[in-house]
């Protein structure tokens, strides 16, 4: 059975061969990806590998979680599953904008609505307490 694991800490010049090749010695890497930023193509600094075994992922875990790579200390954890609440899109939350008329805690570059006003819905619950 495959066992997935969480690979942080990696200097942003590691590519995939250069992940696959660290945890090679430890047993077969069945996949490697670095995360990438989607404009930049730049490292995000982690990734994520795949050991035919939890044996050998053991091993790897055991070996590398807090050893020096490239000039920086890596962390090497079994990774989480996917979140399945997140219907596939990968958890992302849209949002927020340019706000405009009584609505407060919008404007800014999106998100969650922004904390000093509550967002969106405190505003509709004001309104309806004044009527």
């Amino acid at each position: 059975m495959n066992k997935r694991l969480y690979v942080g800490g990696l200097s942003y010049s590691v590519d995939d061969d250069g992940l696959r090749e660290l945890f090679t010695p430890f047993g077969t890497v069945n996949f490697v990806k670095v995360i990438r930023d989607f404009h930049s193509g730049r490292s995000k600094g982690f990734g994520f590998v795949e050991m035919s075994t939890p044996e050998e992922a053991k091993e790897a875990i055991e070996a590398l979680h807090g050893s020096i790579h490239e000039r920086r200390t890596i962390t090497v954890s079994e990774a989480n599953p996917p979140d399945s609440s997140s219907g596939g899109t990968g958890g992302r939350r849209t949002g927020g904008g340019a706000g405009g008329g009584r609505r407060t805690g919008g404007g800014g570059r999106g998100g969650m609505g922004g904390g000093n006003g509550g967002g969106f819905h405190r505003g509709r619950e004001q309104r309806k307490e004044q009527y």
